[in-house]
């Protein structure tokens, strides 16, 4: 140890550690806007060059681009959480269901540009694959909550809803047929409501 050399006062390091922060804040928000923008894949220096810091900076704080996708999917998660995670308003189950399908509507356009990049991405990734899949995993039990017992132990009926509901039957919808928002909602809408009426017939004949 150098005996000249003098420990930072701790305004210095309070200092340092609020650059790091808001470098490291940066660095996020800029990886999204780009991503946002349309660019699925947004290489370093570019994320450099949108957060106004040097490269060096960007990888001092992520190890990788696998470790900035990874910070991005916690922003948005958390985002997307803010929206799946509120109660449900009505107590009969099949409003229940509508209501799930205008809040994933919801939750599928703010995520849809985020998660394409994730997907083009989590083939290399050690985390995005288990992200999607943990969502996926999270949004089937939302579904099963909402249901009644019978119709959530009918597999065929449980497995049309949770595909017709899932985030890629949406961007299904809205980027390879071309629909808006408003349309692809209406198909969903439309389908669910076939099933969720069939279902019910079928329980009220055992009643």
């Amino acid at each position: 140890m150098n005996p000249s050399a003098q420990p930072l006062p701790a305004e210095a390091l309070d200092g340092r550690r609020r650059r790091g922060r808001d470098n490291r804040a940066r660095i996020v928000a800029a990886m999204m806007e780009i991503v946002r923008n349309g660019q699925i894949a947004p290489s370093a220096e570019q994320v450099a060059a949108q957060a106004d810091v040097g490269l060096r900076t960007v990888f001092r704080h992520f190890q990788d681009m696998d470790s900035l996708y990874r910070e991005m999917s916690v922003v948005i998660e958390a985002q997307l959480r803010t929206i799946i995670e509120r109660p449900l308003k009505n107590s009969a189950w099949p409003e229940r269901i509508y209501e799930l399908i205008g809040r994933r509507a919801l939750a599928f356009e703010t995520i849809a540009p985020y998660r394409r990049a994730a997907d083009a991405f989590r083939h290399r990734s050690k985390f995005l694959g288990a992200d999607a899949d943990r969502l996926a995993i999270e949004l089937r039990a939302k579904l099963v909550k909402a249901l009644p017992p019978e119709t959530a132990g009918d597999l065929p009926t449980l497995e049309a809803l949770d595909l017709l509901m899932s985030f890629e039957a949406w961007s299904r919808l809205r980027r390879e047929q071309g629909l808006s928002v408003e349309r692809a909602r209406a198909v969903v809408d439309m389908t669910v409501r076939k099933i969720v009426a069939q279902a019910s017939s079928s329980m009220s004949q055992y009643r």
